[in-house]
């Protein structure tokens, strides 16, 4: 073994309380950093999942310039049959063909404009949460049929209910004038207002009768069932596409850009955090060498007048602290890991989540992600902390005169 290291190990154990405290505290900031960035990383995953399951899908193949302008008459031409295709190529996959129209629905009191899309009722249940929120009644059946399903909150602004009828007016892809009479057969319930009474659903054969669409419609939705491999299945669906249409496939962030910046936010004001924790334990370090240097004084002013260089005693001193830092990481990051993949297999619920969950139509616990980076930022980071915080002690021994310290008791 190294001198060098065989000194500092045994510098080290002079004070093993202290060592043990200042290793502690390193191990337990390793520990709680491994398990809130696997726990958030987890929880971004679901939350991305959820909310692109909800409605939106991982996937879109849409018209060029819909995204933005949502035209009526930006369409997919062909879209069952070309939805077909695709759940014949990616049979993994759940694919589903929608239309969007935006319409005035009356009923025998009040109006109102709502988002009307017209859906594959056999598929929709493959890309949405919301044929699963129904409250009253149920999901959509035969793809021509007279019905719509309707938000709780717009069925409460319309007052009515199951088996009520509806009138729906709108324009049609043509600009024609668009009308039917709709029977209620479902009332979902979301938990979320704005969506509750803003959205409608009808079968997509009624949609393209109603409103002119000539067989076609205006996206097919994908749901990849994760966000890992997106960009691939986006890749391979681009190409699969016919070359007769100028078609896009839009991936989730295109689609929900503010879910990626809210992502961001939580991340920035969560790394505050994480941020802090490592800044005390770099000071309980800092206070634990300077401790140990100031002890030393007169042992170093003995050496260095032997000839002992301040920076060879500088190099000492961060190496004792290499150390400690690299038993608080393996030992944090290992307890760490253990931790964190228990709950990774028994999932983690805050007290009242399964109700909340329920409502929303989402799982009641959440699962952290094991994974390497989770595992090595949060220790990496204290450690890269501590050995600057090291250096100042070290630095310090290079005001150090010989005389004066050996002076020092």
């Amino acid at each position: 073994m190294n001198l060098v290291f065989r000194l500092a190990w045994r510098n080290l154990w002079r004070q093993p309380r202290r060592t043990w405290l200042t290793t502690g505290a390193m191990m337990f900031s390793n520990m709680l950093l491994v398990f809130m960035i696997s726990l958030q990383f987890g929880m971004y995953g679901l939350m991305i999942d959820n909310t692109l399951q909800a409605f939106t899908g991982h996937l879109q193949i849409q018209a060029p310039g819909y995204i933005d302008d949502k035209k009526m008459r930006q369409t997919v031409a062909d879209i069952v049959p070309l939805a077909e295709s695709l759940r014949a190529e990616f049979p993994a996959e759940n694919t589903a063909a929608r239309a969007t129209a935006f319409g005035l629905v009356s009923s025998e009191e009040r109006s109102y404009g709502i988002a009307v899309f017209g859906v594959e009722p056999e598929f929709e249940p493959g890309v949405s949460t919301i044929p699963g929120l129904i409250a009253e009644g149920r999901f959509l059946g035969e793809n021509d049929a007279a019905e719509i399903i309707i938000g709780a909150a717009l069925a409460r602004n319309l007052r009515v209910g199951l088996g009520d009828e509806l009138t729906l007016l709108g324009s049609g892809r043509d600009g024609s004038f668009a009308a039917a009479v709709v029977n209620i057969v479902g009332i979902f319930d979301s938990g979320l207002t704005d969506i509750d009474r803003s959205i409608s659903e009808i079968p997509l054969g009624l949609f393209q009768d109603v409103f002119f669409m000539n067989g076609s419609g205006h996206h097919i939705v994908i749901n990849a069932g994760g966000i890992d491999g997106v960009a691939e299945l986006q890749s391979q669906v681009g190409s699969s596409l016919p070359g007769g249409q100028d078609l896009v496939v839009h991936d989730w962030d295109a689609l929900q850009p503010g879910l990626q910046q809210a992502i961001k936010a939580d991340m920035s004001s969560a790394f505050f955090m994480y941020g802090i924790l490592v800044i005390l334990v770099a000071f309980s370090v800092l206070n634990t060498q300077l401790m140990s240097v100031l002890e030393r004084t007169h042992e170093f002013g003995i050496v260095m007048s032997l000839g002992l260089t301040p920076g060879r005693l500088g190099r000492l001193v961060l190496l004792e602290t290499s150390i400690m830092g690299v038993l608080g990481l393996i030992l944090g990051a290992l307890l760490g890991g253990l931790f964190t993949y228990w709950f990774s297999v028994n999932g983690f619920a805050y007290p009242g989540m399964d109700e909340m969950a329920a409502k929303f139509n989402l799982p009641a616990r959440f699962y952290p992600q094991v994974s390497a980076p989770s595992l090595l930022i949060g220790p990496a980071v204290v450690f890269i902390f501590t050995i600057l915080a090291a250096l100042y002690p070290a630095l310090r021994l290079h005001k150090l005169h010989p005389v004066e310290a050996m002076r020092a008791v």
